[in-house]
Parts: structure tokens; C-alpha cells; sequence
């Protein structure tokens, strides 16, 4: 508490009610939500009936790292500190009665999601519009993060809309026949719940009695309601946001949230964090000047103690190619002169097709780098396939991991015979799992297939039965074993090196599962917790945050949202590239500056913006003007660099930074 400004302190301490912190960036708002944790413990809430959620792993197991360091484990005994989808994950296991469904329920990710809408587009007789599923998933997950069930949205849907509509409520209606739910239900269906039964929102609301809410900014309305109703009238929460760095409007984020709370809770105090704790004076007066010219409910400015720093310096490129090549050279440049490290640098951009030329200049540099966003460990076939079969351990009922693996590793299963007993299992209500045991289904079938099937059946059976009684980790080695999928993996990958990277990355999900399943801890969650949570973490989020190493970053200013820089270069600042071309079609240019605002707040010490006059185009070369952001930053705290030829003593230092750095590779090799 020692190390809190007043008004950090301030939000510590306030208990009597509902609280917003508007936090701006780098004013330390982790720090308010972890002090907070330990402030209520201290005056004697115990940690049990504390519940402080986010929106990605990595926040949570950073807030959570950050209490550990300020209050006894001892005393911690029973916190939440999770994602919303993980809280609701909880909710539902715990309540799935009350919603009709069985424990052991699956999660679709968006590849389940999409090819249930296709299907059911088939079934419907629909199959023109196939190419529109990925329009209707859209438009579905739209109504649930609005709060829309698809009783409302059959009600309210227009014309064009009652399709969309009418599709909505047959894949809610398949979804709980598969026992399954898809991430915007692990909000939307805790929150349905709490409005409908009273009982179990007074026992979650005495479960939970005090809330934080951290990037209150990136809630979406379902999120608003499911806090509101969790918190009831007396309004037990601290919710931590910043309207200003709102950047997700396309995934349903609201800042509107922030306004409505004064409305909805009358009683809300406001305090204000506008002490940055990251960047120079410079680099706050430049985002203060361009965010101004968006409309605030709740105006701030950031001020900084770190001094004035270094002028923000613009930089104008005769095209990409210019763009690159200086940008990557002025960076070996300012490392060989300030001794910097490789990871003190980021190359942010708007989109993610504008990392390919740098990474091609990086490479020919032999400077290292990291994309941010790249190949997820999930996005893996054979990652895939593993959890598919996992799925349907813990669960019989989900026909989408049943039709992704019926013929992995062949079994020469065939479409017919899947086609028949996908009408079959629908005629009779039944799973397909559940329809393959079925005696109705022999007599449709060759011998052949209804063999395969019931084989198949069988071995499924044997493996969720072991599992169940007490060793699931045998249960999954011998399954994997027994449908040989190492031989699968060699016979269908392109040369051996392949093969042993796939064996490789299965062998490393079976030792993550024995980890969680707690094989060598006395403590270990069931198998169908542990596949819950499979489908809910990123692996990747585990990994790359620790391993990026010394090297640059490069990554959209989307991801780069929550991170620092000591260096930051914010490319393409042009019209069409930031502002998107998009979003000045939409006039939704306030998101947009959001996004510069992002971008140029990560700087710690030295910010560079960066242009093209020309850029290359669908092969063909156009002209780019300067973004209109540029336009709306204090001249005075600007450096164009280009406008002002370089001192001879300049271009000698940077020659010899050349030089330098062709020698460190050269003695590397």
C-alpha cells in the first residue's frame, strides 16, 4: 500500500459501494486490482468470496502471481482469479441441471461451430447458402453477446434477418442435444440462468461478494448484464477500464458499458488514474492531443514523472521497400549506439499482411524476431484429433469430435454410411455415437459398415470406462496405442521429419494432460474437467510469452495492446492503413484513433511513426496520403527527420553501426 499514489490508494480502500476506475494506460491498474484482493482479505472477506476476472489467461495468471507476492498462500485459499469464460465454464458445470444439460458437457470451438451451421443448413434444405455459414456464425454469436436468445431474435429479426434467426434457435436446439456449448455461451447462458432463477443467483451472489472486473472497456453487453445481475443493487464491484483503448467494437466489446454503470448505479463513484507510469512526457502529450478529438464521458490526461524524453520522430518513405529497409537499418543503428537489447523493439502495423516485408529484411539482417499471433498449438491436425477423441471420452454426445475422428485413422467408414446414420441417429433423437449401438441401425447398413461402426463404438466405450475408474491417463496411452495413430501420423505426413514433429506434439499434449490431470499430485482434476480446460486455455499464451527471447517483436496493434517497449516503431500511418479503409466507409474512425492510441502508448522512451507517399497495391502503384492522426498531433512535440538532411557525423556513426553489425554475424557463424 506504501507504494500507492493517492489515487491508486483511493481505489484500493473504497469498499462502500460500486466503483469504476477509469485506468489509463500504464497508470498501473494490475497493481490497484491485486492490492485491492489483498486490502479485502485483510479486512476480513475471506478469499473465497473474492472473484476478480479478465479476458486472457495471461492476465489472470499474472494477477494471480501478483497476489501470491502480497498475501499468505495461506489466505488465499478459494480466490477466483480467472477469464470470464472460465467463471462461466464453473457456473455451468456446477448449474447444468438447472439448464438441462449433463456435466460433462463439450465446447465448440469456431471450426465445431461453423461445420453444426453447415450441417444444419443441409438438413433444411438450405444447401445453396452453404457459403454463407460463416455470415450466420457471425451473426449468431452478434445476438449473444447482445443479450439475444433466439426466442427475441425470431421475434425481432426482419426480413432479411429471420433466416439467420430461424437458424439460430435449430443450432441452440442441436447444441444442447449435443451436451455442448460454444464460447459466447459460457457468458450468455450464466447470465440467462441468473436472470431466471432466483434461487441460484442469491447462491452465486453469496458465493461471490465482491467483484473486480479488469479491461471493463472490452465487456460486452451480455458480460454487462451477467455483472449486473451478480452484483445486485448494492453493487459490491470494482471494475477497471479505460474507454480510450477500447479497440474491440468487431468482437462485440462495448465502452458504452462504461456510461451505462452511472445509470444503472446510482451510487457510483469515479476515480480517475492518470499517472503514467511507462512513457515519457513526449510520448503523453502526443496521445493525449490525438484521443482528444474523440468524445469522452469521462475525460482524463495522462501526465508523466519520467521527463520530457525524446521528441516523437515522423518518418516519410518513398514506398514499402524504402520503409522497410530504413526502418530496419535505423534500429541496428540506435541499438549499436545505445547498447540496447533485440526484445526493447517493436514493429507495430494495423494488419497483419504488413509484417511480411519486415520479416523478409529482419531475416536478410540475421536480426531476430517474434510474430505475435502466429501458428497456434491448437491449430493442429493431429492436436485436433487427439482432443476430438478426448471429447468423446467425457462426452458421447458430441457428434462433431465423433465426425472428425470416424475415420482417423481410416476406416473406410464412408459418406454413405455416415449420411444414413446421421438420418437414422436424428429420426431416433439420438446422438451418432449413441445411434451406432442401436439394433434399428443394422438393418440399414451393409454388414461391413455396421461392424466398423459398432467396432468403433466398442473401443470408445472401453477407453471412457477405464477413464472413469480412476486412470485416465492409461486409458488415453492405450487408446492412442491401440488405433495405432503413430503409424496414422507417418503414413499421412508428407516425410519422416514431419512425422516425428507431429508424434512430437502429441506426445507433448498426453504430458500436459498428465500434468493437469495431476498424476503425481494428490489433488488432480477428472478427465472431463481437464478437457474442459483444454478448450479453453492457449497453449501458445503459455509458451511464446516466455520463449520470445531476444528479439524484436512484430505484431498488430491489436495484440500489442497490454505490453510496453523501450523503442516502438508504428508503421503504415496512412489513410486506408490506419485509418482502415473499413472503418472510414463505416465512419468508425473513433476505433481507429483508439488503435493509434494503443500504439502509441506502448512506447516507453522513443516512439517513431512511419509513411509511404506510394505503396504497391493489387500490383499496381498508388498514392498514399498521411494519415489524418498525424495531423492531429502537437507540432511542437515532432521531429521530421526527412526534412532536415542528415550531420556528416550521423552518417559516419551509422555506417559504423553497419559495419558493426555485419561483423557480430559474420563472427557468429
Amino acid at each position: 500500500m506504501d507504494t500507492l499514489n493517492p489515487q491508486q490508494r483511493a481505489a484500493v480502500v473504497k469498499l462502500d459501494g460500486p466503483l469504476l476506475v477509469l485506468a489509463g494506460a500504464g497508470s498501473g491498474k494490475t497493481k490497484v486490482i491485486t492490492e485491492k484482493i489483498g486490502y479485502l482479505i485483510r479486512q476480513g472477506l475471506p478469499a473465497r468470496h473474492i472473484a476478480a476476472v479478465t479476458f486472457t489467461n495471461k492476465a489472470a495468471r499474472e494477477m494471480q502471481a501478483r497476489v501470491g507476492q502480497i498475501v499468505d498462500p495461506s489466505r488465499l485459499r478459494g480466490l477466483t482469479v480467472s477469464t470470464f469464460h472460465a467463471l462461466g465454464l464453473e457456473i455451468l458445470r456446477e448449474e447444468h441441471g438447472a439448464l438441462g444439460y449433463k456435466k460433462a458437457m463439450s465446447i465448440f470451438d469456431e471450426h465445431d461451430r461453423l461445420a453444426l451451421i453447415k450441417e444444419l443448413l443441409k438438413h433444411t434444405g438450405q444447401a445453396g447458402e452453404l457459403d454463407q455459414a460463416e455470415r450466420y456464425a457471425w451473426q449468431i454469436g452478434r445476438w449473444k453477446n447482445l443479450f439475444i436468445t433466439p426466442e427475441r431474435a425470431l421475434a425481432e429479426a426482419g426480413p432479411t434477418e429471420q433466416p439467420a434467426a430461424r437458424l439460430y434457435a435449430a443450432y441452440g436446439q442441436h447444441m444442447k442435444a449435443y451436451n455442448a456449448v460454444d464460447f459466447d455461451d459460457l457468458i450468455l447462458l450464466p447470465a440467462l440462468l441468473f436472470q431466471n432463477d432466483g434461487a441460484i443467483l442469491e447462491k452465486w451472489r453469496n458465493r461471490i461478494r465482491y467483484l473486480l472486473v479488469d479491461e471493463y472497456q472490452d465487456t460486452n453487453l451480455t458480460q454487462y448484464q451477467w455483472l449486473k445481475l451478480l452484483c445486485g443493487r448494492l453493487g459490491r464491484f470494482t471494475v477497471v477500464g479505460d474507454d480510450d483503448q477500447s479497440i474491440y467494437a468487431w468482437r462485440g466489446a462495448r465502452p458504452e458499458n462504461l456510461r451505462q454503470l452511472c445509470q444503472d448505479f446510482p451510487r457510483l463513484e469515479v476515480i480517475k488514474l492518470e499517472q503514467n507510469y511507462r512513457s515519457t512526457g513526449r510520448i503523453l502529450r502526443v496521445a493525449n492531443a490525438l484521443i482528444q478529438n474523440n468524445p469522452h464521458a469521462f475525460p482524463k490526461r495522462l501526465w508523466s514523472a519520467l521527463g520530457q524524453g525524446d521528441p516523437v520522430r515522423v518518418l516519410s518513405h518513398r514506398d514499402e521497400v524504402q520503409e522497410t529497409r530504413r526502418i530496419v537499418a535505423d534500429l541496428v543503428h540506435h541499438r549499436f549506439r545505445h547498447g540496447a537489447r533485440y526484445q526493447d523493439y517493436a514493429i507495430l502495423y494495423r494488419s497483419n499482411h504488413q509484417a511480411r516485408p519486415f520479416e523478409q529484411a529482419l531475416r536478410e539482417h540475421g536480426i531476430p524476431y517474434f510474430i505475435s499471433g502466429g501458428w497456434s498449438f491448437f491449430a493442429y491436425a493431429e492436436v485436433k484429433d487427439i482432443l476430438a477423441y478426448l471429447r468423446l471420452l467425457v462426452n458421447p454426445d458430441d457428434d462433431a469430435a465423433f465426425l472428425r475422428i470416424i475415420n482417423v485413422p481410416r476406416r473406410e467408414i464412408g459418406p454413405a454410411t455416415l449420411e444414413k446414420l446421421g438420418a437414422y441417429a436424428s429420426r431416433r433423437h439420438l446422438s451418432l455415437f449413441a445411434a451406432c449401438g442401436e439394433l434399428g441401425l443394422r438393418a440399414l447398413l451393409p454388414e461391413t459398415a455396421w461392424q466398423r461402426l459398432r467396432q468403433f463404438r466398442h473401443r470408445i466405450d472401453q477407453a471412457a470406462d477405464r477413464a472413469r475408474r480412476g486412470d485416465p491417463l492409461a486409458a488415453v496411452d492405450e487408446l492412442i496405442a491401440t488405433i495405432d495413430y503413430e503409424a496414422w501420423l507417418r503414413e499421412t505426413a508428407t516425410d519422416a521429419a514431419a512425422a516425428r514433429r507431429k508424434l512430437g506434439r502429441v506426445r507433448e499434449l498426453v504430458d500436459w494432460l498428465r500434468r493437469l490431470t495431476g498424476e503425481d499430485s494428490a489433488q488432480g482434476k477428472s478427465l472431463a474437467e481437464v478437457v474442459s480446460h483444454l478448450m479453453l486455455v492457449d497453449l501458445l499464451d503459455r509458451q511464446r510469452e516466455h520463449q520470445a527471447g531476444d528479439r524484436v517483436s512484430l505484431m498488430t496493434l491489436h495484440a500489442a495492446k497490454g505490453l510496453e517497449f523501450p523503442y516502438v516503431y508504428l508503421v503504415g500511418m496512412e489513410e486506408d492503413i490506419l485509418p482502415h479503409q473499413t472503418s472510414i466507409e463505416d465512419n468508425s474512425i473513433e476505433e481507429e484513433r483508439r488503435l493509434a492510441y494503443v500504439g502509441i502508448t506502448r512506447a516507453q522512451r522513443l516512439l517513431t511513426l512511419s509513411y509511404c507517399r506510394q505503396r504497391k497495391r493489387h500490383g499496381a502503384l498508388v498514392t498514399c496520403r498521411p494519415s489524418r492522426f498525424l495531423e492531429e498531433l502537437p507540432p511542437a512535440e515532432l521531429e521530421w527527420p526527412d526534412r532536415h538532411p542528415l550531420a556528416p557525423e550521423l552518417k559516419k556513426e551509422r555506417g559504423q553501426a553497419s559495419l558493426a553489425h555485419i561483423r557480430s554475424l559474420l563472427n557468429d557463424r
